[in-house]
This record gives structure tokens, sequence and C-alpha cells, in this order.
């Protein structure tokens, strides 16, 4: 088990991402916990505004198959995998690879990219009884844990371990003082546990989480505070 930022290819935000409680309100995270239209190609307040294939994840998959040596014959899981969009970049580089994707969202699956739409199942994340133990090189599973409740959120890790081959990768919402929780917390709309990274610690230990981590927080996300007047 590691902190390990598997995502340093993915392209950080230039401009600060300004927040507060008016920016992101209720309403926007109701629209949200549909993951439909309103959440992917909605407005920014709602949601992704415009899911698009931009080639961002083009260094992101490489990395992947290179941190984890992974090729034709390998495994390969994208928990939340949205549109698709980093199977195919990994598919590009390895197209006999066994890639599966589970998403949640029927509009996010109905949209996705036609080089992986057949290799996408519309699942929850916390019940894979659909894939025995053991059936994956790598699991990659960014933004999905923490958008549980605690109870959930064990429940995930749990199939995440049961169903790889130790190497997996997760993101987890976390906070190092009290501003730094309410940046993310005015931030996230489907994030629900966010903690400090200690706790997360215990956590990952409890289950005996032998993958990868990283932490989610303002300071990557460059979040800044937006006063209100």
């Amino acid at each position: 088990m590691r902190e390990f930022n598997l995502l340093e290819g993915y392209p950080r935000p230039k401009n600060p991402r300004y927040v507060n409680s008016k920016l992101r309100t209720i309403n926007s995270r109701i629209l949200a916990s549909y993951r439909d239209k309103d959440y992917y190609d909605g407005t920014r307040e709602n949601g992704h505004g415009g899911y698009k294939n931009d080639g961002r994840w083009v260094k992101v998959a490489k990395k992947i198959c290179d941190e984890y040596n992974l090729n034709n014959k390998s495994s390969f899981l994208h928990i939340g995998c949205e549109k698709g969009f980093l199977m195919n970049d990994i598919k590009n580089l390895y197209p006999n690879m066994n890639i599966c994707g589970i998403e949640i969202s029927k509009y996010a699956i109905d949209n996705s990219m036609n080089s992986v739409i057949n290799n996408i199942t519309k699942s929850n994340y916390l019940d894979l009884k659909q894939f025995k133990s053991n059936s994956f090189d790598f699991i990659y599973a960014p933004g999905v844990v923490y958008e549980h409740n605690i109870t959930d959120a064990i429940k995930c890790l749990k199939e995440i371990i049961r169903i790889s081959k130790q190497k997996s990768f997760i993101t987890l919402g976390s906070y190092n003082n009290k501003d730094d929780y309410w940046l993310l917390k005015n931030w996230t709309l489907l994030g629900t546990t966010i903690l400090l990274k200690s706790e997360w610690e215990k956590i990952l230990k409890h289950v005996n989480y032998k993958g990868d981590y990283y932490f989610t927080n303002a300071d990557n996300l460059n979040l800044v505070n937006k006063k209100l007047f």
C-alpha cells in the first residue's frame, strides 16, 4: 500500500476554481445525483460542464500501463468509467488487453465511445458478484470510494480487494484543516465521505487494502474561496 500520484500527467487546473456555498448549491447536487445530461453535459455548476474526449487521458493511460506492467495479456477494470475515454486510450496502446468498465450512469454509457461501449456494464460499485475473485491485473477507481458513506466505502474497498490481484488505484477525498474541508465540501457534487488523511489510512488498514491511493483535496484541485458579498 502506498500513496502515489498516478494522475500526475492529468492536466492540473491552470486557473483557480472558485467555490462557495452559493456557486454549487443543493440544487446542483440534486441534479448531479441523477448522473444524466445535466451532470455530464450541462453547466459547470451542475457537473463536468461538457464531458468531451480532449486527449487528456492519453498520458494517464500510458503511465498506468508502464507503472503496472500492463500489456496485451493483461486484464484491466475501470470502476466508474463514465464515457470510456481512458478505456479507449488504453485500448489504443494494447488492443488485445482484456478491458472492462462498470458505470452507474445510463446516460454516460449511452454516450460512451463506440470503441469501448460493448466493454461497459451498468452496475453499482458495492456488489461486483459478476466478477470472480482475483479477476483483474489492475483496477482503476478514482472518485468512487469517497462518494459513498463510510459503511458503503468499506464495502466498495472490500470488493476492489476481492476482484483484484492486489494492483489497484483509488482516490480519497481529504482535508488538512477546517478551511480545506469546506473548500472541498463546497466543490464536490457527489463526494460524501471527506476525512483526514490519517482517518482514511485507518480505513485502508482496516480492510487490508494493498493497492495504491491518492488524496483528492483543495490543493490539488486548485480550489479558492470566492467571498460572498
